[in-house]
Protein backbone atom coordinates (compact mmCIF):
# COMPACT_ATOMS: atom_id res chain seq x y z
CA UNK A 1 0.00 0.00 0.00
CA UNK A 2 3.16 2.27 0.36
CA UNK A 3 3.95 1.90 -3.02
CA UNK A 4 3.81 5.07 -4.77
CA UNK A 5 2.43 5.31 -8.04
CA UNK A 6 4.13 7.92 -10.85
CA UNK A 7 2.89 9.61 -13.66
CA UNK A 8 4.90 11.93 -15.92
CA UNK A 9 3.97 14.86 -18.35
CA UNK A 10 6.85 16.43 -20.55
CA UNK A 11 7.10 19.35 -18.00
CA UNK A 12 6.27 17.31 -14.44
CA UNK A 13 6.16 14.48 -12.79
CA UNK A 14 3.84 13.28 -9.65
CA UNK A 15 3.98 10.44 -7.29
CA UNK A 16 1.20 9.34 -5.33
CA UNK A 17 0.22 7.16 -2.43
CA UNK A 18 -2.56 4.63 -2.71
CA UNK A 19 -3.09 5.06 1.46
CA UNK A 20 -5.21 8.30 1.47
CA UNK A 21 -4.60 8.86 -2.28
CA UNK A 22 -2.02 11.54 -1.53
CA UNK A 23 0.14 13.52 -3.87
CA UNK A 24 3.58 13.03 -2.45
CA UNK A 25 5.91 14.90 -4.88
CA UNK A 26 5.22 17.22 -7.68
CA UNK A 27 8.76 17.90 -9.49
CA UNK A 28 9.21 20.06 -12.76
CA UNK A 29 11.30 18.90 -15.59
CA UNK A 30 14.81 19.28 -14.17
CA UNK A 31 13.94 17.18 -10.86
CA UNK A 32 13.18 20.34 -8.64
CA UNK A 33 10.73 19.82 -5.95
CA UNK A 34 7.76 21.93 -5.97
CA UNK A 35 5.74 20.18 -2.68
CA UNK A 36 7.03 19.89 1.25
CA UNK A 37 9.85 18.11 2.06
CA UNK A 38 8.01 16.57 4.77
CA UNK A 39 10.59 17.14 7.78
CA UNK A 40 9.75 15.13 10.60
CA UNK A 41 10.23 18.01 12.94
CA UNK A 42 7.22 20.13 11.65
CA UNK A 43 4.42 17.52 9.53
CA UNK A 44 4.96 14.47 7.77
CA UNK A 45 1.48 15.10 5.63
CA UNK A 46 2.08 16.05 1.77
CA UNK A 47 -1.65 16.58 0.16
CA UNK A 48 -4.31 14.85 2.41
CA UNK A 49 -8.00 14.45 1.21
CA UNK A 50 -10.20 15.74 3.40
CA UNK A 51 -13.19 13.41 3.43
CA UNK A 52 -16.53 13.32 4.74
CA UNK A 53 -15.62 16.65 6.79
CA UNK A 54 -13.76 19.21 6.45
CA UNK A 55 -11.43 20.17 9.59
CA UNK A 56 -12.17 19.28 13.30
CA UNK A 57 -15.99 18.81 14.55
CA UNK A 58 -16.52 19.81 18.66
CA UNK A 59 -15.17 17.13 21.07
CA UNK A 60 -14.03 14.95 17.35
CA UNK A 61 -17.98 14.08 17.68
CA UNK A 62 -21.18 14.93 15.17
CA UNK A 63 -24.42 14.56 15.51
CA UNK A 64 -26.84 13.15 12.99
CA UNK A 65 -30.12 12.92 13.56
CA UNK A 66 -29.88 13.06 17.43
CA UNK A 67 -27.29 10.28 17.05
CA UNK A 68 -23.13 10.85 18.20
CA UNK A 69 -20.51 9.24 15.67
CA UNK A 70 -16.85 9.72 16.79
CA UNK A 71 -14.67 11.47 13.52
CA UNK A 72 -11.58 12.31 13.77
CA UNK A 73 -9.95 15.95 12.26
CA UNK A 74 -10.47 16.44 8.55
CA UNK A 75 -12.06 13.06 8.71
CA UNK A 76 -11.14 9.20 7.51
CA UNK A 77 -10.13 9.50 3.68
CA UNK A 78 -6.52 10.74 4.33
CA UNK A 79 -5.90 7.34 6.21
CA UNK A 80 -7.83 5.35 4.30
CA UNK A 81 -6.45 2.60 1.58
CA UNK A 82 -7.65 3.63 -2.12
CA UNK A 83 -8.03 1.03 -4.98
CA UNK A 84 -6.28 2.21 -8.02
CA UNK A 85 -8.99 1.85 -10.77
CA UNK A 86 -6.70 3.14 -14.11
CA UNK A 87 -3.18 4.29 -14.64
CA UNK A 88 -1.43 5.00 -17.46
CA UNK A 89 1.64 7.48 -18.41
CA UNK A 90 -0.05 10.72 -17.55
CA UNK A 91 -3.01 9.72 -15.25
CA UNK A 92 -4.03 7.61 -12.56
CA UNK A 93 -7.34 7.53 -11.15
CA UNK A 94 -7.79 6.06 -7.52
CA UNK A 95 -11.15 4.82 -5.17
CA UNK A 96 -12.73 4.43 -2.18
CA UNK A 97 -15.73 2.74 -1.06
CA UNK A 98 -17.88 2.64 2.11
CA UNK A 99 -17.44 -0.47 3.92
CA UNK A 100 -17.79 -1.88 7.62
CA UNK A 101 -15.48 0.36 9.10
CA UNK A 102 -16.41 3.67 7.36
CA UNK A 103 -19.63 2.66 7.96
CA UNK A 104 -19.44 2.95 12.01
CA UNK A 105 -18.86 6.47 11.62
CA UNK A 106 -20.43 7.46 8.82
CA UNK A 107 -23.42 5.44 8.14
CA UNK A 108 -23.80 5.96 3.75
CA UNK A 109 -22.89 4.24 1.14
CA UNK A 110 -20.34 6.66 -0.70
CA UNK A 111 -17.86 6.24 -3.23
CA UNK A 112 -14.91 8.88 -3.92
CA UNK A 113 -12.90 9.04 -6.82
CA UNK A 114 -9.71 10.68 -6.76
CA UNK A 115 -8.11 11.36 -10.25
CA UNK A 116 -4.63 12.86 -11.07
CA UNK A 117 -4.27 13.92 -14.69
CA UNK A 118 -0.56 15.78 -16.08
CA UNK A 119 -1.18 17.78 -18.99
CA UNK A 120 1.76 19.90 -20.17
CA UNK A 121 2.98 21.78 -17.23
CA UNK A 122 -0.35 21.21 -15.41
CA UNK A 123 -1.78 18.86 -13.20
CA UNK A 124 -5.20 18.46 -12.92
CA UNK A 125 -6.60 16.75 -9.79
CA UNK A 126 -10.51 16.37 -9.83
CA UNK A 127 -12.14 14.55 -6.45
CA UNK A 128 -15.92 13.05 -7.35
CA UNK A 129 -18.31 12.14 -4.59
CA UNK A 130 -21.14 10.22 -4.88
CA UNK A 131 -24.28 8.81 -3.07
CA UNK A 132 -24.52 5.06 -3.52
CA UNK A 133 -27.12 4.75 -0.56
CA UNK A 134 -30.72 5.13 -0.30
CA UNK A 135 -30.80 8.65 1.79
CA UNK A 136 -29.86 11.87 1.73
CA UNK A 137 -25.94 12.22 2.70
CA UNK A 138 -24.21 15.18 4.04
CA UNK A 139 -20.53 15.62 3.55
CA UNK A 140 -18.15 18.37 3.08
CA UNK A 141 -14.46 18.43 0.68
CA UNK A 142 -11.58 19.36 1.20
CA UNK A 143 -7.42 19.78 -0.43
CA UNK A 144 -4.60 19.98 1.98
CA UNK A 145 -1.33 20.19 -0.54
CA UNK A 146 2.07 21.58 1.16
CA UNK A 147 3.83 23.86 -1.50
CA UNK A 148 7.64 23.84 -0.86
CA UNK A 149 8.23 27.57 0.38
CA UNK A 150 10.89 28.65 -0.84
CA UNK A 151 9.85 27.24 -4.38
CA UNK A 152 13.45 26.37 -6.13
CA UNK A 153 13.22 29.17 -8.16
CA UNK A 154 15.91 31.92 -5.87
CA UNK A 155 14.43 34.38 -3.82
CA UNK A 156 14.34 34.51 0.08
CA UNK A 157 11.27 33.22 2.34
CA UNK A 158 10.18 36.58 2.71
CA UNK A 159 10.15 37.13 -1.25
CA UNK A 160 7.28 34.95 -1.71
CA UNK A 161 3.59 36.47 -2.23
CA UNK A 162 0.06 34.73 -2.78
CA UNK A 163 -1.30 36.57 -5.88
CA UNK A 164 -5.31 36.23 -5.59
CA UNK A 165 -6.98 36.33 -8.68
CA UNK A 166 -9.41 39.16 -7.51
CA UNK A 167 -9.26 41.97 -4.64
CA UNK A 168 -9.51 40.34 -1.18
CA UNK A 169 -10.57 43.01 0.97
CA UNK A 170 -13.23 41.11 3.37
CA UNK A 171 -12.45 39.90 6.96
CA UNK A 172 -11.11 36.34 7.54
CA UNK A 173 -11.34 33.99 10.17
CA UNK A 174 -8.86 32.02 12.89
CA UNK A 175 -8.80 29.10 14.90
CA UNK A 176 -10.39 30.39 18.34
CA UNK A 177 -10.82 29.41 22.02
CA UNK A 178 -10.96 25.78 21.42
CA UNK A 179 -8.85 23.74 19.73
CA UNK A 180 -9.25 23.23 16.08
CA UNK A 181 -12.26 24.95 16.28
CA UNK A 182 -13.44 28.06 14.11
CA UNK A 183 -13.35 31.21 16.29
CA UNK A 184 -17.16 33.39 16.10
CA UNK A 185 -15.38 36.76 15.30
CA UNK A 186 -13.32 37.70 11.94
CA UNK A 187 -10.60 39.27 11.90
CA UNK A 188 -9.41 42.06 9.19
CA UNK A 189 -7.78 41.19 6.32
CA UNK A 190 -4.30 40.61 5.60
CA UNK A 191 -4.31 40.99 1.88
CA UNK A 192 -3.52 44.24 0.10
CA UNK A 193 -5.28 44.29 -3.10
CA UNK A 194 -4.80 41.11 -4.56
CA UNK A 195 -1.46 40.68 -2.64
CA UNK A 196 -0.55 38.71 0.51
CA UNK A 197 2.71 38.53 2.04
CA UNK A 198 3.27 35.63 4.13
CA UNK A 199 5.08 35.51 7.20
CA UNK A 200 5.68 32.15 9.64
CA UNK A 201 4.39 34.87 12.56
CA UNK A 202 1.18 35.17 10.66
CA UNK A 203 0.31 30.87 11.37
CA UNK A 204 1.12 31.18 15.02
CA UNK A 205 -2.51 31.00 16.05
CA UNK A 206 -3.02 28.17 13.10
CA UNK A 207 -4.52 28.65 9.87
CA UNK A 208 -5.47 31.47 7.91
CA UNK A 209 -9.50 31.39 6.88
CA UNK A 210 -11.10 32.74 4.11
CA UNK A 211 -14.91 32.15 4.15
CA UNK A 212 -15.67 34.79 1.99
CA UNK A 213 -13.81 34.71 -0.80
CA UNK A 214 -14.22 36.06 -3.96
CA UNK A 215 -10.78 34.39 -5.96
CA UNK A 216 -11.15 30.78 -7.54
CA UNK A 217 -7.48 31.45 -8.33
CA UNK A 218 -4.12 32.22 -7.00
CA UNK A 219 -0.40 32.28 -7.92
CA UNK A 220 2.15 31.49 -5.40
CA UNK A 221 5.56 32.37 -5.83
CA UNK A 222 8.17 35.01 -6.26
CA UNK A 223 7.02 37.42 -8.72
CA UNK A 224 8.83 37.74 -11.44
CA UNK A 225 10.46 33.98 -11.20
CA UNK A 226 8.91 30.58 -12.19
CA UNK A 227 5.72 30.03 -9.65
CA UNK A 228 2.58 27.76 -9.42
CA UNK A 229 -0.78 29.06 -10.49
CA UNK A 230 -3.37 27.04 -8.48
CA UNK A 231 -7.07 27.05 -9.74
CA UNK A 232 -10.07 25.65 -7.34
CA UNK A 233 -13.67 26.24 -9.28
CA UNK A 234 -15.59 24.47 -7.27
CA UNK A 235 -14.79 25.37 -3.34
CA UNK A 236 -15.88 28.62 -2.03
CA UNK A 237 -13.49 28.50 0.96
CA UNK A 238 -9.66 28.83 1.39
CA UNK A 239 -7.32 27.96 4.23
CA UNK A 240 -3.63 28.79 4.31
CA UNK A 241 -1.47 26.95 7.07
CA UNK A 242 1.88 25.55 7.75
CA UNK A 243 3.64 24.83 11.59
CA UNK A 244 5.82 28.53 11.82
CA UNK A 245 9.45 28.12 10.61
CA UNK A 246 8.49 24.77 8.29
CA UNK A 247 9.53 24.73 4.68
CA UNK A 248 5.73 24.38 3.17
CA UNK A 249 2.65 26.27 3.13
CA UNK A 250 -0.46 24.65 2.75
CA UNK A 251 -3.12 26.14 -0.03
CA UNK A 252 -6.25 24.71 0.93
CA UNK A 253 -9.41 24.84 -1.38
CA UNK A 254 -12.39 24.12 0.96
CA UNK A 255 -16.10 22.93 0.53
CA UNK A 256 -16.97 22.93 4.36
CA UNK A 257 -14.83 23.96 7.51
CA UNK A 258 -14.23 23.19 11.24
CA UNK A 259 -17.39 23.53 13.93
CA UNK A 260 -17.38 27.01 15.46
CA UNK A 261 -16.50 27.17 18.98
CA UNK A 262 -19.15 26.20 20.92
CA UNK A 263 -21.05 24.33 18.11
CA UNK A 264 -23.77 21.95 20.03
CA UNK A 265 -26.06 21.27 16.32
CA UNK A 266 -26.89 18.47 14.31
CA UNK A 267 -24.51 17.37 11.11
CA UNK A 268 -27.24 19.51 8.88
CA UNK A 269 -26.84 22.85 10.65
CA UNK A 270 -23.00 22.54 10.55
CA UNK A 271 -21.27 25.71 7.78
CA UNK A 272 -20.75 24.37 4.53
CA UNK A 273 -22.06 20.76 4.76
CA UNK A 274 -23.31 19.55 1.15
CA UNK A 275 -26.20 17.69 0.59
CA UNK A 276 -26.19 14.67 -2.19
CA UNK A 277 -29.29 12.95 -3.55
CA UNK A 278 -29.26 8.93 -3.75
CA UNK A 279 -27.45 8.65 -6.90
CA UNK A 280 -26.34 11.66 -7.27
CA UNK A 281 -22.40 12.74 -7.31
CA UNK A 282 -20.52 16.38 -7.54
CA UNK A 283 -16.89 17.00 -8.59
CA UNK A 284 -14.22 19.43 -7.28
CA UNK A 285 -11.47 20.38 -9.37
CA UNK A 286 -8.10 21.67 -8.35
CA UNK A 287 -5.39 22.64 -11.10
CA UNK A 288 -1.79 23.52 -9.48
CA UNK A 289 0.11 24.70 -13.29
CA UNK A 290 4.11 25.68 -13.15
CA UNK A 291 4.25 29.27 -15.26
CA UNK A 292 7.93 30.29 -16.38
CA UNK A 293 10.10 27.38 -15.59
CA UNK A 294 12.51 25.93 -18.03
CA UNK A 295 10.44 23.18 -20.19
CA UNK A 296 7.58 24.23 -19.91
CA UNK A 297 5.33 24.06 -22.80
Amino acid sequence: MNDRIAIASDNLSASISPLGAELWSLTDAQGRELMTDADPQWWTGHAPLLFPFVGRSRGDVYRLNDVAYPIGQHGFARTSPFTLVHRNEEAALFRLEADRETRTVYPFDFRLDMGFVLEGPSLRMTATVMNRGETAMPFCFGYHPAFAWPLPYGGSVEDHRILFAQAEPAPIRKVGSEPGLIALESVPSPVEGHELAPTHVMFAGDALIWDDLASRSLTWGVPGKPHLKIDFPDTPWLGLWQKPGAHYLCVEPWAGMADPVGFTGDVWDKQGVMTLLPGDSRSFRMDVTLVGAEGEA
